[in-house]
């Protein structure tokens, strides 16, 4: 008998679908380091997807690029506020 947590779901990536980040490259929101994050965080800002976006990265401990609307260090420091490793 399988129960819930024998079950694997996958993430829920509905939030993509009008992402605005689809609209841009990747480059756009994976800059070279010391690149401005400026405009990726403006595009995440208006993004009704932004707040499932966020919650992913924070999720699946992205460490690279500006996920809803947040970069690396950003991320980092919200994760230590929110007594997450």
């Amino acid at each position: 008998m399988q129960t819930d947590t024998d079950v694997l779901t996958a993430p829920d990536f509905s939030w993509r679908e009008n992402a605005l980040c689809a609209q841009a490259g990747p480059e756009f929101f994976f800059p070279a380091p010391g690149s401005s994050t400026r405009e990726a965080k403006q595009l995440c800002g208006a993004c009704e997807g932004r707040v499932a976006c966020l919650e992913y990265a924070m999720d699946h401990d992205e460490r690279f690029g500006v996920w809803g609307g947040l970069s690396e260090k950003e991320r980092v420091r919200l994760r230590r506020q929110q007594g997450r490793r």
